[in-house]
């Protein structure tokens, strides 16, 4: 060794020397504060030795510690002697026996203790800011069978940060309370005020990734990243992140975080859980049945361990393995109202509407505090209101003034959509197939998540589909039809694939099926996607199924639908229809999206990226270059805004010629475009100002092709074609109309009058039937050109049955005396001459 290495040895050693100086010398200032601060940051085995270094006064820290190093043994004797030695802090000891003993699945000796420590804490005569959060502890063990035990441990951990403001464990748990409640904005309001005052805080972002979760935003992983970079080790971090990957359908990292959360603590049955069941669902048994042994020698009836199973196999729409898994569990404890509302929960996704009820009916007597559980069953409740319609393959549940309307177009479309998709895809889904219509948005997010705020329009869980009612949303913010096409595509897809399809291609085919069942119908292309695609914002397919779970921007969640489709149109073009299937069969084999891609495909995971950016580069080439900016540095707006804003400014002016030329030249920036703020329905505009209907029509047709919900568009259009005389296109954009609202009137009256005009007379009677649904004012008027309508087809029998009910109602009804009448005179009841 040099001279100069020997005097940076001797250095380094005078400084490392100095540096445990400095710890040990804070540590004997405030060794609890220090043990807080090593927690905080994973050096766990240090917090360890200086707790085991203070004695009794720190016994209860060193037995917390302990639990967090997995330790549970060595921990419950710490605490045991700190309770027999009535340590200062008897009651955090008591307490940690009781939260240990409810780890194991003795809930009955968690519940005993957690009463005895309440016991001594109501006689105290002065109560500690750390009495108080004990004491909030032990109700928080007490929550299931007492209703008022949530509200008692709010109250107990309010006393405590009144006592000591210093003390963040109180703000911390009183957020975990929240959020076990479902309480999202009050619990980021508790994990905010504790990173207030320590930001580096890894538990409270923890706290605050699971609240960002429970809201779906994108952010999640990135705060819990944030907090495992201050805490690598952090257990409940690290399971978190586990599921989270798992969610999205990435085993590998799954496994990987299951596995550092169990290096970090080998005790925790959350972790091993989570290892099982990212093995249960990638068909690895051999790691399944060893995170199943370690489960069950820390809980000996692993109920915790099977709902875990079940809830990961709900995530991945695997419904009726979710059942068993359930079942499992609420046989190992009859005490979990987790357990019975996954089950219960399930059980309604399934279909059996009265073993779900009952089963939730169990959770809810556990614990009557449970808000998903109580919105459920109160929604159950007024479904049991709503009216049936059989027909065998299809049973629709609607609320019972919408059932008859809806029924009356959406049961032909969906044994339309059965029959087509039974040929495409070679399987048929158990029937019946029940389809729940809810007339609030708010009643079908209970339906689906227990809970009000679900984004979505419809929802699939196989032969069983849940959709808002077209009255559920407002005119023109979507197809009721397309919508009901997609979720029973989700069906067949799910089935074919033995619910093994992952959610972004799941997603992607019923896109893609909903262009192929009607023009217009579907996504379609917008300047936001556009533009998302020239900035690089879309996802690679290799991580598209975040874009549905976790949107990392408001929009990001309706693109990633698009997207998706848009890769089945590739597969489609550039290997055949029956390449989708294909891929359907290879994951119903177990391959993950990789193997998939390879054996369909002939393509690695990196190629099909690359490939398919480059398809969707190439179909908007013409767009990306009217909807980015050229000069990122220039502070113009891209070339297709700016057209757009002179073309309108030419409008404001009534400068209508200029106008026609710059809309027609941003149409041809981007002819995908079918917005009804977009260059052809301005142009539409323009001509039907000057009395073109011709070019009217070719414009306005550009928008009703595309865009599903384009109201004003087709109603312009079924006007301009009726009085050109083309019926029949008058009739399309009527029909078009009615899956966006079935709701107007006259417009059956419309469309009844031209079918009965041309002979149609299955569609005039179907129109005729849809006016009587909808309860007009004059019911009896349309019961009369019902039983006209039927006279017409030749069914005589039923247009004088009509007529005859109808006359008991209103003997003196001079039209339908008429009409009888002349039935009558028309011959016998088999028809018309």
């Amino acid at each position: 060794m040099t001279p100069m290495a020997t005097v940076r040895l001797a250095a380094m050693t005078l400084t490392c020397a100095a540096c445990l100086a400095w710890r040990d010398s804070a540590a004997a200032q405030d060794p609890k504060a220090e043990i807080g601060r090593l927690v905080n940051i994973g050096q766990y085995a240090e917090a360890e030795r200086i707790a085991l270094a203070g004695g009794a006064p720190l016994a209860v820290a060193l037995g917390e510690v302990l639990v967090m190093r997995g330790k549970l043994a060595e921990a419950e004797s710490v605490f045991v002697r700190a309770i027999a030695g009535r340590a200062p802090q008897k009651l955090q000891a008591e307490v940690a026996v009781a939260e240990l003993a409810e780890r194991r699945g003795d809930h009955a000796g968690a519940r005993q203790r957690a009463s005895s420590v309440l016991g001594s804490y109501d006689a105290l005569r002065s109560a500690t800011g750390a009495d108080h959060v004990a004491a909030g502890r032990a109700f928080m063990l007490l929550m299931a069978g007492d209703a008022s035990a949530a509200s008692r441990a709010l109250a107990a951990f309010d006393r405590a940060t009144a006592a000591d403001s210093s003390d963040l464990d109180a703000q911390r748990l009183t957020g975990d309370l929240f959020l076990a409640r479902h309480g999202n904005e009050d619990a980021r309001t508790s994990y905010l005020a504790v990173l207030r005052r320590a930001p580096d805080d890894a538990r409270a972002l923890l706290g605050l990734a699971r609240v960002e979760d429970f809201e779906g935003k994108g952010t999640a992983l990135a705060t819990v990243r944030r907090s495992l970079a201050i805490n690598r080790a952090l257990p409940e971090a690290l399971a978190f992140a586990a599921r989270m990957h798992l969610e999205s359908e990435d085993f590998d990292s799954a496994r990987v975080y299951s596995q550092r959360a169990l290096a970090s603590d080998s005790s925790s049955v959350q972790a091993w859980s989570l290892l099982g069941a990212t093995a249960w669902l990638a068909g690895d048994s051999a790691t399944y049945r060893r995170a199943l042994s370690a489960a069950t020698a820390l809980q000996p009836r692993p109920a915790e361990f099977y709902t875990e199973l079940a809830e990961a196999s709900i995530r991945q729409r695997r419904y009726a393995g979710a059942n068993l898994l359930a079942e499992r569990a609420v046989t190992l404890d009859s005490s979990s109202v987790r357990a019975f509302s996954v089950l219960g929960t399930n059980q309604l996704r399934l279909g059996n509407m009265s073993s779900g009820r009952a089963t939730l009916e169990r959770a809810f007597a556990l614990d009557a505090s449970d808000a998903r559980n109580k919105n459920t069953l109160d929604l159950l409740d007024a479904m049991q209101t709503y009216t049936t319609i059989d027909t065998g393959r299809f049973r629709i549940v609607a609320p019972p003034d919408e059932a008859a309307i809806l029924s009356l177009y959406i049961v032909p479309l969906l044994n339309r959509a059965f029959d087509t998709l039974s040929v495409r895809y070679q399987y048929s889904p158990p029937t019946p197939v029940r389809l729940e219509f809810f007339s609030r948005s708010a009643d079908f997010s209970v339906r689906t998540l227990g809970a009000v705020g679900l984004g979505a329009l419809g929802v699939s869980f196989g032969s069983v589909l849940a959709m808002d009612a077209p009255s559920a949303r407002e005119r023109g913010t979507f197809n009721w039809g397309s919508t009901a096409w997609h979720e029973l595509t989700h069906a067949f897809t799910l089935g074919a694939s033995d619910h093994r399809v992952p959610r972004w291609f799941s997603e992607g085919l019923s896109v893609f099926e909903e262009r192929r069942a009607t023009p217009g119908w579907g996504a379609s292309a917008t300047t936001g996607f556009v533009a998302a695609l020239g900035a690089g914002k879309l996802r690679p397919m290799s991580d598209l199924s975040d874009g549905f779970l976790r949107p990392r921007f408001p929009e990001e969640t309706q693109y990633s639908y698009y997207q998706a489709s848009l890769f089945c149109e590739m597969v489609a073009e550039r290997k055949g229809l029956r390449a989708l299937p294909a891929m359907l069969m290879a994951y119903r084999d177990g391959l993950d999206s990789p193997a998939v891609f390879q054996r369909v495909l002939g393509l690695t995971g990196a190629q099909v990226d690359a490939q398919f950016d480059q398809y969707m580069r190439t179909l908007f080439a013409t767009s990306l270059a009217a909807v980015t900016m050229r000069d990122t540095t220039a502070k113009s707006a891209p070339p297709l805004q700016a057209t757009m804003l002179r073309a309108m400014a030419f409008m404001k002016s009534r400068n209508a010629d200029s106008a026609r030329v710059l809309f027609e030249q941003a149409q041809r920036m981007f002819p995908q475009y079918a917005g009804t703020d977009g260059p052809s329905w301005w142009l539409t505009v323009l001509a039907r100002d000057r009395g073109d209907t011709t070019a009217a029509l070719r414009s306005v047709s550009e928008v009703t092709a595309r865009n599903e919900v384009a109201w004003e568009a087709n109603l312009l259009e079924a006007d301009m074609r009726e009085k050109r005389l083309d019926v029949v296109g008058a009739m399309a954009a009527l029909d078009r109309l009615i899956w966006i609202s079935p709701y107007e009137p006259e417009l059956h009256v419309r469309l009844a009058t031209m079918a009965g005009a041309r002979g149609d007379h299955a569609r005039a009677l179907r129109e005729r039937r849809a006016v009587i649904a909808l309860r007009p004012a004059d019911a009896l008027d349309a019961r009369y050109e019902l039983a006209k309508a039927l006279a017409a087809s030749g069914d005589v029998r039923a247009a004088r049955r009509e007529l005859l009910s109808v006359l008991e109602q209103a003997p003196s009804f001079e039209k339908a005396q008429a009409l009888l009448l002349e039935l009558r005179s028309k011959g016998t009841p088999g028809g018309m001459r």
